[in-house]
C-alpha cells in the first residue's frame, strides 16, 4: 500500500467545533522522552525522600513512590507508569532500607515493605491509566458529537452543493485528521472533486471510486481492486438521478482507526441527503 506522510496532517485545519485540548491530550511525546521523564520524576521523589528522612523519621515513608506513578500513568501512559513503580521499589531499597545503597534486604519486613510498595505502585498506575483512559475517550466522544452536530446544521442550511461537499470534506478531516477527498461522479465520469489535505488524487484513486459506487462496497486501499489507491473509498447513496459520491480517507497504515465506517456512513447519509435535495431542486426549476 502507498503510504501517507504523516506531514500531510499539519496541512488539515480543523473546523472551529474541535476541542484543541483534546488534540493535546492524545499527542504523545516519543517513548524515550516520557521514560526518561518518569525516571527524572522518581528521582526527584527519592532525593525528597532520603531529604526528609534524614531530619525526622516518617512512617510509610515509601508512599512518595507513588506520587510519579499516578504522574506517569495520567499524563505519560502505561509503559512510563510502570517504569516508575517498578523505579520507586528499586530506590527505596537501595537509599532507604538496611544495608543502605545496596540492593540486598537484610530485614523480612522491609522485603514485605518494597513487595506492598511495588504492589501499590502496579495498581495505582493501571487505575490511574484506565481513568485517563475513559476520560479521553469520552471527550473524543464529546469532539466527534459537536462535530457531527455542527456538519448536520451547516448541511440542512446550505443551498450549494459545491459548499456542501466542502464542508463534508472540512468535518471528515477534522473527524479523523487525515487527508480526504469526496469524487462526485455522474455516468461513470467524474464531474467534481473537493479534497483536505495535500493528497492529490491520481487515476488510481478515482478507478477505486468508481469501483465502490459500482458495487456498493467499501473499497480498502492496497486491497484488490484499489491495489494503487492511497484512499478506503466509501460510496455515498443517493435516491436521486444527479451525481454520486464517493467519501475518500487516506489513513496512515501504522495509525489507522479501528472501526471508522460508522462515522464515515453518518456522514455520508447527511451528504445523500444533501445532494438528493439539490438535485430535486434544479429539476423543479
Amino acid at each position: 500500500m502507498a503510504a501517507v506522510n504523516p506531514k500531510l496532517r499539519r496541512d488539515i485545519k480543523l473546523l472551529p467545533d474541535a476541542d484543541p485540548l483534546l488534540d493535546l491530550a492524545l499527542s504523545e511525546a516519543p517513548a524515550a522522552v516520557r521514560y526518561l521523564a518518569s525516571f527524572v520524576m522518581t528521582a526527584i521523589a527519592a532525593a525528597l525522600a532520603v531529604g526528609i528522612h534524614s531530619q525526622v523519621m516518617i512512617p510509610n515513608l515509601s508512599l512518595v513512590f507513588v506520587v510519579p506513578v499516578i504522574i506517569a500513568a495520567v499524563g505519560l501512559g502505561l509503559g512510563p507508569s510502570l517504569c516508575s513503580a517498578i523505579l520507586g521499589a528499586l530506590a527505596y531499597n537501595f537509599f532507604l532500607t538496611e544495608p543502605r545503597y545496596t540492593l540486598i534486604v537484610d530485614d523480612p519486613a522491609n522485603v514485605w515493605a518494597i513487595g506492598l510498595l511495588f504492589v501499590v505502585g502496579l495498581i495505582v498506575s493501571g487505575v490511574a491509566f484506565t481513568s485517563r483512559r475513559r476520560a479521553t475517550e469520552a471527550a473524543l466522544l464529546k469532539r466527534q458529537a459537536t462535530l457531527l452536530q455542527g456538519y448536520s446544521r451547516d448541511a440542512a442550511g446550505i443551498d450549494n452543493a459545491k459548499a456542501i461537499v466542502s464542508i463534508t470534506c472540512q468535518t471528515l478531516a477534522a473527524l479523523f485528521q487525515v487527508p480526504v477527498v469526496v469524487i462526485l461522479v455522474l455516468d461513470g465520469k467524474v464531474v467534481s472533486v473537493e479534497k483536505v489535505g495535500d493528497v492529490e488524487p491520481q487515476e488510481a484513486e478515482f478507478e477505486a471510486a468508481r469501483s465502490s459506487l459500482a458495487t456498493g462496497l467499501v473499497v480498502s486501499a492496497g486491497v484488490h481492486p484499489a491495489l494503487a489507491s492511497r484512499f478506503d473509498f466509501w460510496p455515498v447513496t443517493t435516491t436521486a438521478g444527479g451525481p454520486r459520491a464517493a467519501i475518500g480517507l487516506a489513513f496512515d497504515p501504522v495509525d489507522r482507526p479501528p472501526e471508522p465506517s460508522m462515522l464515515v456512513d453518518i456522514v455520508g447519509r447527511f451528504l445523500a441527503l444533501a445532494l438528493d435535495r439539490q438535485y430535486f431542486r434544479h429539476a423543479r426549476l
